[in-house]
């Protein structure tokens, strides 16, 4: 009598990098990213030496140059904060739906959130910080239930392609929703607009200690998660049958997700591309485990985000680039990229 090979532990089956690989990696990471924010603190339309950035973090802002780190500091603290909240909403987001396009841009949650604060903005005065956040996140979250809902439509139920479809055409909607709303109004359209673009440029102290709780509780639900989406890598026949709730595991996941997207884009603007490319890259640092995969989005997000704004401030010298167009030149070639080597197959 033969008998049926034992199934594996997710996170068994999952892993296949090994320990002291992926610890080299992270350790790599992170050298990259204390680089990338000293050159943040450093780079600008103005050179400023070690002396100066030393005095700025002891307090001072008496010379130019000084005054000019005390600005960047703030500004390199909210790049690394958003690029590590939309990496990581992008890994959890492509774990639940196990789509290998899914990205809070391209899924049309950051345009839910935009809309969401434009019209409280316009028609509700809403515009204290607080408010604003938490006007995102509801917003974000109900695109979130739409598009999927639509792409659960038909055949097939939530395919990859019909839910970047359907996050596409959403994300078209409200935007052009936002424009309507916007262009009447003069009061607001100049900084929507500018807002709409996506940057870190206006960041302060008190815009991050606003946004810093809702981050934390969106990092904390989605790297608990972990485990979770391992099992529903496996599918959902069999990770029900490894004890897993397979409805409550995807629904807390996309709570974080959502928590990190709405508030990511509260305090930025829509930021595209950074949860789709991130995941991509660090699947191939570290492997499909999750338990290492979200940390690793989460870091690497920081990095590009922070890389992007830099980049942003050299390419236009005097002036600048937004960091959502950085991010933008760099995505889309990547999307299409995607499209063609994997035919938008289930991960």
């Amino acid at each position: 009598m033969t008998t049926a090979p034992p199934v594996p532990a997710p996170d068994a089956a999952l892993a296949r990098r090994p320990g002291s690989v992926r610890f080299l990696w992270l350790l790599v990471v992170v050298a990259v990213l204390v680089a990338l924010m000293a050159a943040s603190v450093a780079i600008g339309s103005r050179g400023v030496g070690w002396s100066e950035i030393v005095a700025a973090l002891g307090g001072s802002s008496e010379t130019i140059g000084e005054a000019a780190v005390t600005k960047r500091i703030p500004r390199t603290l909210l790049a690394v904060l958003v690029g590590a909240a939309l990496g990581l909403a992008g890994a959890v987001m492509q774990g639940v739906t196990r789509n290998p396009l899914a990205d809070p841009g391209v899924l049309g949650i950051n345009m839910g959130a935009s809309l969401a604060v434009v019209t409280g903005i316009a028609f509700f005065g809403l515009f204290s910080a607080t408010s604003i956040v938490w006007t995102a996140i509801v917003g974000a979250g109900l695109a979130a239930v739409f598009v999927y809902a639509v792409g659960s439509l038909g055949r097939g139920g939530p395919t990859p392609l019909k839910l970047a479809l359907a996050g596409t055409a959403t994300s078209a909607a409200l935007l052009s929703f936002v424009t309507a709303i916007a262009l009447p109004r003069g009061d607001i359209a100049e900084s929507i607009q500018s807002w709409e673009i996506g940057g870190v440029g206006g960041a302060t102290s008190d815009s991050i200690g606003t946004v810093v709780p809702f981050l934390v509780v969106g990092f904390v639900v989605s790297l608990l998660s972990a485990r979770s989406l391992n099992s529903l890598a496996l599918g959902d026949e069999l990770a029900a049958g490894l004890g897993e709730r397979v409805a409550l595991a995807r629904g807390l996941a996309a709570l974080g997700s959502v928590l990190l997207c709405g508030a990511a884009t509260a305090v930025a603007g829509p930021i595209w591309f950074v949860g789709l490319v991130v995941p991509h890259l660090c699947r191939l640092l570290v492997g499909v485990d999750h338990r290492w995969l979200l940390p690793f989005t989460a870091l690497t997000g920081a990095c590009l985000l922070t890389a992007s704004d830099v980049v942003g401030r050299i390419v236009a010298r005097p002036s600048e680039l937004d960091v959502g167009i950085i991010t933008a030149l760099i995505g889309a070639p990547f999307f299409i990229a995607i499209v063609r080597r994997q035919k938008v197959r289930e991960l």
